[in-house]
């Protein structure tokens, strides 16, 4: 019985902070209106209910009130892996032709807001294991639905 008891006590104990922290992503700034960023640097994002803060060495460079958040946007960029390919080629022309024909995505998510005179947007490239995490924690503090960029037609 006190066996069940230490156990429980210790389970509700180790999953309190899983409740209390805001969820927090590792993501690449891929360009924007972060002063002092340069495009390609990791960077942290955290999603909480009032603000979406981006961090970089642990330093807070960004608080963006969700409020503010006018658009959410994703899309992808596929391209077949030739360098990979030329490489391995060199060495065994089988497995090279076969890299050759296959193809990698990396998956971008847009943010862009306005809070009173502070205009801004960044885009950000996501793991393809997160990027979906990321966009349901956007639309769901936001309540904005993100768009597909790639289902965007321009028209000149």
């Amino acid at each position: 019985m006190i066996n069940r008891m230490v156990a429980t006590f210790l389970c509700t104990l180790l999953s309190l902070p899983a409740f209390a922290a805001d969820p927090v992503y590792k993501v690449k700034y891929d360009g924007g209106s972060l002063t002092d960023t340069k495009a390609g640097t990791g960077i942290t994002m955290s999603v909480g209910s009032t603000n979406i803060k981006f961090f970089k060495d642990n330093k807070e460079i960004a608080s963006v009130p969700v409020t503010a958040v006018t658009d959410i946007s994703y899309g992808q960029d596929v391209h077949r892996r030739v360098g990979s390919a030329i490489a391995i080629g060199a060495v065994t022309l089988g497995v090279g032709a076969l890299m050759a024909l296959s193809k990698s995505k990396k998956h971008f998510v847009g943010l862009t807001w306005a809070d009173g005179d502070k205009k801004g947007g960044l885009a950000m490239q996501c793991d393809k294991n997160e990027y979906r995490g990321i966009l349901a924690g956007l639309e769901g503090v936001t309540g904005k639905k993100a768009v597909n960029s790639d289902a965007m037609t321009v028209k000149n």
